[in-house]
């Protein structure tokens, strides 16, 4: 069977399941609505480190540990990782995860990445070539803010605009069955999302950057698979917050389609931004990581969501080309998760 349809998707024909996910989360995060959902909230934003960079790495491999336990599977069973976080040459990731020995893939897409790790996952073990895979993205607050922005010491002000970085992440077992019978999703099918620039140069508007991104992945996806916004019980988006969604669904208007019935952002649900001062929301590769793992796919296992369409997004930036003045391109992957049975 070919797999391949439309312009840049798939539709499996021996689709993956997720059969196991874990989250874990920061102190601000433990503090919003969905705080009882979590796996893990750190009591304290080191989790217990002496650096931020060093939390960061705890928190992928509590993540990790916890994600295993569940799915009844220990490191030796997994045949590849898929990982990626927010730092420079992933060191998140790498310092995080070694101590697992599994053969690792470092992925950046920037807080798109969740979507870019759990599409190669599920490629692999629909192409037969893994029994089971992992999929990891973190981001911290501290780490990020610390190497794309400002000291926190600089204390400076954020414009209403901004998102704030989750400090959090998720991780997922993939397989090609459910295990004894039990499994939280089916991956039917992934859309990959190519580089959009608008040509926006301020890095405290994610929102503006990534939303034309998620536009384009959104509507390729619909195209490709002959489907109408409707036919998704949720289409969500990662990271763009109130700013972003806003240019999102008008975007997606001009192009005939009309989401704002069922589309939801991780960045605008992880906090409550009026009593938590977060701006716009949340974003960072944890942001929709960890809202999926604690908030979507317990829904999709109950039966409460058939379909959902998710998208995490990302700015593809550094503190290099963005000194340089050049602009902040988009990135987002779509990932088409069903209930189980």
């Amino acid at each position: 069977m070919n797999q391949q349809t439309g312009k840049g998707s798939l539709c499996f024909s021996e689709a993956p399941f997720i059969i196991g996910t874990a989250s874990v989360v920061g102190t601000k995060e433990g503090e919003g609505p969905h705080a009882d959902e979590f796996d893990c909230i750190g009591e304290d934003d080191k989790f217990g480190q002496d650096t931020w960079e060093a939390a960061e790495s705890s928190l992928q491999q509590e993540a990790l540990t916890l994600a295993l336990g569940k799915s009844g599977k220990k490191p030796e069973d997994i045949r590849y990782l898929f990982a990626g976080d927010l730092l420079g040459q992933l060191i998140a990731s790498s310092f995080g995860l070694k101590s697992f020995q599994i053969p690792l893939f470092g992925l950046y897409g920037a807080c798109s990445t969740c979507g870019e790790a759990l599409s190669l996952s599920a490629m692999t073990v629909a192409a037969g070539y893994a029994d089971y895979v992992a999929a990891v993205t973190s981001s911290h607050f501290a780490s990020a803010e610390k190497q794309f922005r400002f000291p926190l010491e600089y204390a400076n002000q954020r414009p209403v605009s901004a998102t704030w970085t989750v400090t959090g992440g998720g991780a997922f077992v993939l397989a090609p069955a459910p295990e004894n019978g039990k499994a939280l999703a089916k991956v039917e099918g992934i859309t990959t999302g190519k580089i959009v620039d608008y040509g926006v140069k301020d890095s405290m508007n994610m929102g503006a950057v990534m939303a034309p991104a998620a536009c384009e992945v959104i509507a390729q996806n619909l195209e490709d698979f002959h489907r109408k916004p409707e036919d998704y019980d949720a289409i969500v988006t990662g990271d763009l917050g109130k700013v972003g969604q806003e240019i999102l669904c008008d975007l997606l208007k001009k192009k005939g389609y009309d989401i704002s019935e069922v589309h939801e952002d991780c960045g605008i649900l992880i906090y409550d931004n009026e009593k938590q001062g977060t701006g716009s929301g949340g974003s960072g590769c944890g942001c929709a990581a960890s809202m999926l793992s604690a908030h979507f796919l317990p829904r999709l296992a109950k039966g409460e969501l058939k379909r959902i369409l998710f998208v995490p997004t990302g700015a593809l930036l550094s503190t290099v080309s963005f000194n340089e003045g050049e602009s902040i391109p988009g990135i987002a992957h779509a990932v088409i998760l069903t209930a189980p049975a």
